[in-house]
């Protein structure tokens, strides 16, 4: 890979944690609401791993994302 291509691919992993922390914080307010504590830690910790550069759970992260379904 050149330079060009692994910008590219730290593009897409940057928009990815954006997604993913933008949708923890929407989890969270619901889950808020719902009083449901679990998906609440877990919302807390996706989003205080983005603000600490380092990878949340994948368990957290699959929590947050399949939380409306």
């Amino acid at each position: 890979m050149n330079n060009m291509s692994f910008h590219f691919v730290r593009e897409r992993a940057a928009a990815s944690d954006r997604a993913a922390v933008d949708t923890a914080w929407l989890v969270l307010e619901a889950a808020n609401e719902l009083g449901d504590e679990a998906a609440v830690s877990a919302c807390r910790r996706v989003i205080d791993a983005s603000l600490n550069g380092s990878t949340p759970a994948p368990s957290d992260l699959q929590m947050v994302t399949d939380y409306f379904r």
